[in-house]
């Protein structure tokens, strides 16, 4: 949550008069301050404002970017009512915890009619087009996981109460989380709040979701001149509606459990873990003919093993990545031990993992993904290299050896236009085996 709220005259002199507009700002700064908010987004030149040209899927509105103090700002110029209302709903989903830009500012410009929303800028981000064009090698596999990440981002929003009314690929963007794909909502025009969604409202929103989809898939194959029927967009739009209703199911599936067996809620906890949601609440229902219960789960936030990670270790993760970085961690507590011949308590684990293993080979990759690439994602995609190395050879490969030869290539990620791991293999990048006493070149 950013703390500072601030609300200022839209004018700069004279005595604040809210005909004439307001600022409301979380961050104040003086180089946000200096900004030409009295003016039309359209009208703002390099004089008062570092503009930066960077590519926006199709928008009804305006919208530009601007580089103040070294950060990226998304600046969208809509009529007064959208904006004031997008703002709101932006900021009830950070509140939420859910994958959406955040909202961090609002130009009202009254006499205009028109408002400023100002959000930040999601970094390594892609739009769905670039991100299936960068990755032609596994385009279907990529395909796949994008949909996944779509069906799971329209599920968080409906658990919270959060009716889309606007469900696109064109509304979202998109970030490679570890193995998997994660989908942020990047505009909430037409967006609801309510305590809980009817099934009419849920289902109205999946049906616009997947003509979207539907729209956006035959969209781009026209686009890369691709025969339609070769990508088959409808029934890649339909499979949302699949992934979503399955995905639904298993948040809301009440188990008869005989009387007394805590393994299997402990199974079903495990499982919506797994998924990335924490838990809530547990409620066990006698049930009337007694001997067994009804379990009821009431699942949180999809941070699970994120927030595990950032109270281990203080590291801030995508839900994928930090899945992948606490096995990281918990196969090097493993030789640890198994190397010095004692038990080694957690906090000493996290701290020298952080200390020996991931800062030091961060450091080494840094200049080869410079500021374009996730430095959490590159680390990522570096153990997925060293297993698939160890697969083709038999034998761990050693994370000192799987980062030469990872350099060597020019550490490559489909993001960036390289080739980067095979995403058409599923198997997890990690192992679990003792090593050697060199922690770089332990087995992972």
């Amino acid at each position: 949550m950013i703390a500072d709220d601030r609300r200022l005259p839209l004018a700069a002199d004279g005595p604040a008069d809210e005909a004439s507009g307001r600022l409301r700002l979380r961050r104040a700064t003086d180089a946000l301050l200096a900004l030409p908010w009295d003016l039309p987004l359209a009208s703002w030149g390099g004089e008062r404002a570092m503009l930066r040209d960077l590519p926006v899927g199709p928008s009804r509105h305006l919208v530009r970017f601007v580089v103040v103090d070294g950060r990226i700002i998304a600046l969208k110029e809509e009529p007064l009512e959208v904006a004031v209302h997008e703002y709101e709903i932006l900021r009830t989903m950070e509140d939420l915890e859910l994958p959406a830009v955040v909202a961090t500012g609002l130009a009202e410009a009254p006499e205009r009619g028109t408002a400023i929303l100002v959000t930040e800028y999601l970094p390594h981000s892609l739009q769905y087009r670039r991100m299936l064009m960068r990755m032609p090698g596994a385009s279907r596999r990529t395909r796949s996981r994008l949909l996944d990440a779509m069906a799971s981002l329209l599920l968080d929003l409906h658990l919270r109460g959060i009716y889309w009314g606007d469900c696109s690929l064109a509304n979202t963007l998109f970030r490679r989380d570890g193995t998997r794909i994660q989908a942020y909502l990047v505009d909430a025009e037409t967006s609801e709040v309510h305590a809980s969604l009817s099934d009419g409202q849920r289902a109205y929103d999946l049906d616009v979701l997947v003509e979207n989809v539907a729209f956006g898939l035959a969209d781009l194959a026209a686009f890369l001149g691709r025969p339609i029927e070769e990508d088959d967009p409808i029934e890649a739009a339909e499979s949302v509606r699949t992934r979503y209703e399955r995905l639904w199911m298993e948040v809301h599936r009440e188990d008869k459990l005989p009387s007394g067996d805590m393994h299997a809620v402990r199974r079903r906890i495990r499982t919506l873990n797994d998924l990335g949601y924490a838990v809530d609440e547990v409620e066990l229902v006698p049930a009337p003919a007694g001997g067994y219960v009804r379990l009821r789960v009431a699942v949180g936030s999809r941070r699970y093993h994120a927030d595990r990670l950032q109270r281990k270790t203080g590291i801030v993760a995508l839900e994928d990545q930090a899945r992948i970085l606490l096995n990281d961690l918990r196969e090097y507590g493993a030789w640890l031990e198994w190397s010095e011949g004692r038990d080694v308590p957690a906090d000493e684990t996290a701290e020298r993992w952080r200390s020996e293993v991931l800062e030091p080979t961060l450091a080494r990759l840094s200049w080869a993904i410079e500021d374009h690439r996730d430095p959490v994602q590159a680390y990522c995609d570096l153990l997925e290299h060293k297993w698939l190395m160890s697969e083709r050879a038999g034998r761990d490969v050693g994370l000192a050896g799987a980062l030469a030869s990872y350099l060597s290539v020019g550490a490559p990620a489909p993001e960036s236009g390289g080739v980067g791991p095979d995403l058409e293999i599923d198997t997890p990048p990690w192992r679990t085996t003792p090593g050697s006493a060199d922690p770089a070149d332990r087995v992972g």
